[in-house]
């Protein structure tokens, strides 16, 4: 009997610390209705202490899922812990994931304290969490830089104390493979009640060697991986839970554990948190890429011809490429359209906002011949993105584009409910649209991010556009999405500038120091 390997998704905790990639509390509520039908075991919804909003999202997160368990993080802290254990009051199968930095750089220049008072401090937490939940998550922060002799004492005084579950994370992505591995090992084999306790891995990608480290640990012991979908977090990333498990499930071989995970949903949910983040996923991106079973060369075509293993070593089905691309068009009814959502993991609230979806999705359907499940993504997406503090909203754009002239364009705004006119020239008609947004509705921000991904193929493909805004040290995205990309583009400018002057962007955890 193959032994189980937990998959612990922080998508919505770890991954939301990527700059600009904060999420609202609906957002969340549907990447964990679509990580639940992946089957991911545990979902580390966020950080209750991090903002009133987080706190608000872990609880709806904890009142809406019921068969992951629902994991809130804390610093070992009384107040952390509190506020974790009572965002969590609500869930089905509550975790409670506390943590206090190790390595010697960190106590000393972060923490200002001794290891001694690092120990006491991470015991006090996990008896605290111990009230609330039998299932206890211990981290020791920036473990890949710690001594050994002082993790295996902390950590074995936190198994006592009841932590359920060690997690060991390589911080900033600092570990190579090979001793990763040996690391764990190590734990596991010194520390006298280690058998108490699953042993878990959370490995950051600044050296492109996430993966690499997490399954290293795999086959040296731990039993649970913390990742993304499509490795999403902050600096470089995380380990990618797509590239993990299908190793995994590629591998039995080589492995002597497997997941639970449903990969049929692996790409509809790679693409939702893609939409929802504004974060494109790379073409050559291992499993969710485009490119990923794509095959140009003749050789290798010739080869999958013949046989589809020449060249593939998984099945492009498995991981849902193929088996959730149903194509709608303007004749397609209500069922169908709503049937579709569920299937993609969007659901609604009421007839009203089905109701309302279904008219956008007609008149997405009047202008482009073929609508996609990447369509349909972002129809609901951008929606849930224009409704974000509207202090602003687009009315109506024109644009002038002419050779040899200067291009123009004429913006109408609602600014607090008041209808206003800009009107902006630029190197370029995006450029002269911004400019008439600011005339309208002027922004001390800095733009350090304009992205242009295609929806689907074809000229009439949907134009997705994320970009974003920099003021004082508060970075926010805006994503908007049309058939024209220059309204593409201002709606996502629209929505990142009522991100900017709204509370929707919240204080990220990273900024006190987290795994």
């Amino acid at each position: 009997m193959k032994d189980r390997l937990i998959v612990f998704d922080t998508t919505l905790r770890d991954g939301e610390q990527s700059p600009g990639a904060s999420m609202t509390a609906e957002e969340k509520i549907r990447i964990a209705r679509q990580l639940e039908r992946l089957k991911v075991d545990v979902i580390e919804a966020g950080f209750p202490a991090a903002s009133p909003g987080d706190f608000d999202a872990v609880e709806k997160v904890a009142n809406t899922v019921r068969q992951s368990v629902i994991c809130a993080l804390a610093r070992a802290n009384a107040r952390d812990v509190g506020l974790a254990a009572d965002a969590l009051e609500a869930a089905a199968q509550p975790r409670i994931h506390t943590f206090i930095a190790t390595s010697p750089i960190h106590m000393k220049e972060k923490l200002r304290m001794s290891p001694s008072e690092v120990l006491d401090q991470a015991v006090l937490s996990v008896k605290q969490a111990r009230n609330s939940t039998d299932d206890v998550e211990f981290s020791p922060e920036d473990a890949g830089r710690s001594e050994p002799d002082f993790l295996c004492r902390i950590l074995e005084a936190v198994i006592d104390a009841g932590a359920t579950t060690i997690n060991i994370p390589d911080t900033v992505g600092y570990t190579m493979p090979s001793q990763f591995g040996q690391l764990i090992r190590s734990l596991i084999d010194r520390i006298p009640n280690s058998d108490r306790a699953v042993f878990s891995v959370h490995c950051h990608n600044d050296l492109g060697l996430a993966v690499a480290n997490s399954l290293a640990a795999v086959l040296n012991g731990a039993r649970q991986v913390e990742c993304t979908i499509n490795g999403l977090g902050e600096r470089a990333g995380n380990a990618s839970l797509e590239e993990i498990v299908m190793a995994v499930r590629t591998r039995q071989d080589v492995f002597p554990c497997d997941t639970l995970i449903d990969t049929t949903h692996i790409v509809p949910i790679s693409r939702l948190v893609s939409s929802v983040t504004g974060f494109p996923v790379q073409p050559n991106k291992a499993i969710v890429g485009a490119n990923a079973f794509a095959h140009e060369a003749g050789i290798h075509q010739d080869g999958v011809i013949k046989a589809r293993e020449t060249y593939e070593i998984m099945r492009a089905e498995d991981v849902g490429w193929s088996a959730n691309r149903l194509v709608l068009g303007k004749h397609s009814g209500r069922r169908a359209f709503t049937e579709r959502l569920a299937a993609l993991g969007i659901e609604f609230d009421s007839d009203v906002e089905r109701d309302e979806a279904f008219a956008r999705f007609k008149d997405l359907a009047d202008k482009k011949h073929e609508i996609f499940d990447e369509d349909l993504q972002t129809l609901v997406t951008d929606r849930a993105a224009s409704q974000v503090n509207e202090k602003l909203q687009l009315i109506s754009m024109m644009a002038n584009l002419s050779s040899g002239k200067m291009p123009s364009a004429e913006i109408v705004l609602t600014v607090d409910g008041v209808e206003k006119t800009g009107r902006g020239e630029g190197d370029g008609v995006v450029d002269a649209s911004y400019k008439a947004v600011q005339n309208v509705f002027p922004s001390d921000s800095e733009l350090v991010l304009y992205s242009v991904n295609n929806i689907t193929s074809g000229t009439d493909s949907q134009g997705e556009v994320s970009v974003r805004l920099q003021r004082e040290g508060r970075i926010v995205n805006g994503h908007g999405a049309d058939t024209d990309i220059v309204v593409a583009s201002v709606k996502a400018y629209v929505n990142a500038l009522n991100r900017l002057e709204g509370n929707y962007n919240q204080v990220h955890p990273q900024l006190s120091g987290t795994v």
